[in-house]
């Protein structure tokens, strides 16, 4: 039992919203945080055939036969619930009344988000961060945008690479290195036998995994769908119904690019991250000591994981904010941006190298200019262990900052 830092928003949730729904990829724990909030609550799961069948021929009979407060797993296996859960909820608008979980995102199925508007928060939940993993309560988006920010050096017992390989789906990471492989096997098997069967009929499963592979590798670049047609030999129409498939399933995430009134033309594409590194290595079938060796593959799983961790931080930070990244029309860049609600903006840089060198601000510095009146501070992030100042509003911190 990881501690989860989502349990304290769907504890706040619990307290004045009638149905929070918990969402995020399958096996990342969403059912073990539900469950933290079980005392007194019916637990049902729809991955139970005999569940799964009158939910599906009588949705509102299901619900009178099982009570608030409860707990529904697998939400989006009978979205016929959704209409009379609307009902039950206008009847009795109980704080805390249901807790439902979906490893497919149930918004895109119709008339899902209009039937419960304004009666459920959606909190979602992805594999484990490093801190969670460690058991450290890691509040690192908060301390970057304090106005007294001061990083401290720091030693990781881990390597980087084997928190790559790792990723932070729970099952996996407690398991020996050789013994992953079989689990993520499964997870993909489960996945394209049952779930994007359910949210789509649709030929050309068995391209998925090669689909998945290309979007893992290329990592950092921003989402071509024509190059990934070419790649697939499938049609951009299917390379497009694909992609909106994996994000439904939350199995790859984008990053929208940043815009603003600025006098320099900005790039509008954004970029596709896998969900989590465990995955991504197990797709391109590398290892500890494949990772290791410089190239193009380990630059796009450095920045899956940083990308990763960065978007779990924020989900569950104080701060209001939301991840970026920035690439001109002349393809000067930075990987990441956050924008606080109230416009300030963090740059985040980072290197495979562990001592900075005189050009290592050189990208953030232009970023600076570009943003203006918004910049709060530059972070330059790098593989070793030293903290330095490398600027007045410039830090070089070690990547192990987030989360130790």
């Amino acid at each position: 039992m990881f501690p989860r830092m989502a349990e304290q928003v769907v504890a706040e949730a619990l307290a004045d919203t009638p149905v929070v729904i918990v969402v995020g990829p399958r096996q990342c724990g969403k059912s073990t945080l539900a469950m933290r909030f079980g005392e007194g609550r019916e637990y049902v799961t729809l991955d139970d055939p005999v569940f799964l069948a009158h939910a599906t021929e009588n949705p509102a009979d299901f619900l009178n036969a099982h009570p608030a407060p409860l707990i529904i797993d697998e939400i989006q296996r009978a979205p016929g619930l959704f209409l009379p859960l609307k009902l039950m909820v206008d009847r009795n608008r109980t704080p805390g009344s249901y807790i439902l979980t979906g490893s497919a995102n149930v918004l895109l199925l119709p008339k899902v988000a209009d039937s419960l508007a304004g009666r459920m928060e959606i909190i979602d939940l992805q594999p484990l961060t490093q801190g969670e993993l460690e058991g450290t309560n890691a509040h690192w988006i908060n301390s970057v945008f304090s106005n007294d920010y001061s990083p401290k050096s720091s030693r990781d017992p881990l390597t980087l690479e084997e928190r790559i390989v790792r990723g932070g789906y729970p099952e996996p990471a407690q398991r020996a290195s050789k013994r992953r492989d079989p689990w993520f096997q499964s997870y993909i098997r489960t996945l394209l036998d049952r779930d994007v069967r359910d949210l789509a009929n649709i030929d050309g499963l068995t391209q998925l995994p090669k689909l998945l592979r290309l979007l893992a590798a290329r990592a950092g670049t921003p989402l071509n769908l024509s190059g990934l047609s070419r790649e697939t030999n499938l049609p951009h129409t299917s390379i497009t119904r694909y992609v909106d498939l994996l994000k439904a399933l939350y199995l790859i995430r984008t990053v929208p690019a940043w815009s603003a009134d600025a006098e320099v033309k900005l790039a509008r594409t954004p970029k596709a991250y896998l969900v989590d590194t465990g995955l991504a290595c197990h797709l391109n079938q590398i290892d500890e000591k494949q990772l290791s060796r410089p190239g193009d593959l380990r630059t796009a799983m450095l920045e899956t994981f940083l990308a990763n961790e960065l978007l779990r931080l924020i989900q569950t930070s104080g701060v209001y904010a939301e991840l970026f990244h920035m690439r001109t029309v002349k393809n000067k860049e930075i990987p990441f941006l956050i924008e606080a609600r109230d416009g300030r903006v963090v740059a985040i840089d980072f290197q495979d190298q562990s001592v900075p060198s005189p050009q290592s601000i050189e990208r953030l510095t232009y970023v600076k200019e570009v943003v203006g009146d918004r910049w709060h501070r530059g972070i330059w992030m790098h593989t070793g262990t030293e903290t330095k100042a490398l600027a007045g509003d410039v830090h070089a911190v070690p990547i192990s900052c987030l989360w130790s």
